[in-house]
């Protein structure tokens, strides 16, 4: 069970990264939250699917070009731990990159919960798992 979880979470950053936003959005259940209360800026605290579709909405126009890098998928039972580098390209040119580490949950073939985590080891704590 737990490759076919990451098989959603692969698929869900794949739709992601070709913006296609129903794809994106249909991988995620219905009563999906996306906990940013670790974040730093604008996004942050427990979001729900529609708040989460609107602040991609907000958020997209600032961009000419946003791509998650997956470094790696850890499977960790119903939990999916995807480290990864989001990489902005703004209007103006600039580019940044930010490292993160997300712990996807998975039910019923559907991301149900994510949790953003600052680092790498922090994320696999909160799984139970160990660098």
């Amino acid at each position: 069970m737990s490759q076919e979880n990451v098989e959603i979470v692969r698929a869900a950053i794949d739709a992601y990264n070709r913006e296609d936003w129903d794809a994106w959005l249909e991988s995620m259940a219905s009563d999906f939250e996306l906990d940013m209360s670790r974040a730093v800026g604008p996004l942050t605290g427990v979001l729900s699917l529609d708040q989460l579709r609107r602040g991609n909405e907000d958020f997209a126009p600032y961009w000419e070009s946003v791509r998650i890098e997956p470094h790696e998928f850890i499977e960790a039972g119903d939990l999916v731990v995807v480290p990864w580098t989001m990489h902005v390209k703004g209007r103006g040119g600039i580019e940044a990159a930010a490292r993160v580490a997300f712990v996807w949950e998975v039910r019923d073939g559907a991301i149900q919960r994510g949790s953003m985590y600052q680092e790498r080891a922090e994320a696999l704590e909160a799984v139970g798992l160990s660098e």
